[in-house]
């Protein structure tokens, strides 16, 4: 399969992760990096091996790019997105798509104007106890899902804040833990439950008085197919607890998977320090092989640097869905709904009232 030529914009923390798992790809050739701030751009350029610019519209012009990574801050995605899509660029967007949706809507507009695929990071989809608990599910393994709990007890202290200026503003990050740290998450209950038919959430900042969004978010969902949900994600717990999230099925059994321990890693920061492991397995006839299950997760995890492993097995999902023309197996759709769920949250927190969907 020829490389496709792909291009980075946005040189933060998170964009350094996107260029060593390009770098490292078969099916990748880091073409070129844009970042506004030219000192930025030209430093990482020079560690890359990747032509620098400051302008977007510039790069797409003159650096023969096939595909960009848009690694801004998330309110900030829209611009290069559209300006990819409508060169005729595939665009895979970092997690949350948006702030907004809106914005995410002018991406998919964009993106079906000129027919190119657009997706949205969220590697925890490619953790093994994660793939493994899909396919439970998809095979019928619990009857149907009918109860998915997400719970994330996590912390970030104020030089997390303070390490970029952007952070936990409404105006520069549009939101807090449900914008930031969350999204993740919210994907894969929404994956493994389907479509939302409501929601009542509450919001609140419990302990991180340097910052304007929230901290805190609970949310009771009710899922079309009649199941039910709960989520509980939270920056308030010090030094961070675990995140966790299970789904019961309709004949009793369960199953879950811890995706992170501790506090949730920080991008370009930090890396995950244990390796997710499903906790809870509870099939019919298979539940002595959860011991096996996390004896061969930890052994991977050992062998691997999981903080920018499973980007690249996004990122190569990504590009061989372009050489293949189908869908990446994160789309835009997914990206949005995830948008929407934490819209509705703040919704429904700001209203005291339950919030329907489609919003």
């Amino acid at each position: 399969m020829r490389p496709v030529p792909t291009a980075i914009v946005g040189c933060g923390k998170v964009g350094h992760i996107h260029a060593r798992a390009l770098c490292g790809l078969a099916e990748a050739r880091l073409a070129a990096v844009c970042d506004e701030r030219g000192d930025r751009g030209r430093a990482f350029a020079a560690q890359y091996g990747a032509p620098p610019f400051e302008d977007p519209t510039a790069m797409l012009a003159q650096a023969g790019v096939e595909a960009v990574c848009i690694c801004t801050p998330h309110p900030a995605h829209r611009q290069p997105a559209v300006l990819a899509a409508r060169a005729g660029v595939h665009v895979l967007v970092e997690k949350p798509m948006a702030a907004k949706l809106a914005d995410c809507d002018a991406m998919i507009a964009a993106a079906r104007e000129t027919n190119v695929r657009l997706g949205v990071v969220s590697q925890r989809r490619f953790y093994e106890p994660v793939m493994r608990l899909k396919a439970a599910i998809d095979a019928g393994k619990l009857g149907t899902p009918v109860l998915g709990t997400v719970v994330m007890l996590s912390w970030r202290d104020e030089a997390y804040y303070r390490s970029d200026p952007w952070r936990g503003r409404w105006d520069t990050e549009g939101g807090g833990v449900l914008v930031n740290q969350a999204p993740h998450h919210l994907d894969l209950l929404r994956w493994f439950m389907g479509p939302i038919q409501q929601i009542y959430g509450a919001c609140a900042n419990l302990n991180h008085p340097y910052i304007e969004v929230e901290d805190t978010a609970l949310a009771m969902v009710r899922f079309r197919s009649g199941a039910l949900g709960s989520i509980l994600t939270s920056l308030s717990q010090r030094p961070g607890i675990y995140t966790k999230l299970h789904v019961h099925g309709s004949n009793g059994a369960s199953v879950g998977v811890e995706t992170d321990t501790g506090a949730t890693f920080v991008a370009g920061m930090t890396g995950p320090l244990d390796p997710p492991l499903n906790d809870l397995w509870t099939v019919p006839g298979e539940e002595a092989l959860l011991s096996g299950f996390q004896a061969e997760d930890r052994s991977r995890f050992r062998a691997m640097d999981a903080t920018f492993h499973y980007h690249a097995l996004q990122i190569q999902d990504f590009l061989r869905a372009i050489r293949e023309d189908r869908e990446p197996l994160v789309t835009a759709a997914d990206g949005r709904a995830v948008v929407e769920m934490f819209a509705g949250i703040y919704r429904s927190s700001q209203t005291g009232q339950p919030v329907d969907f489609p919003l």
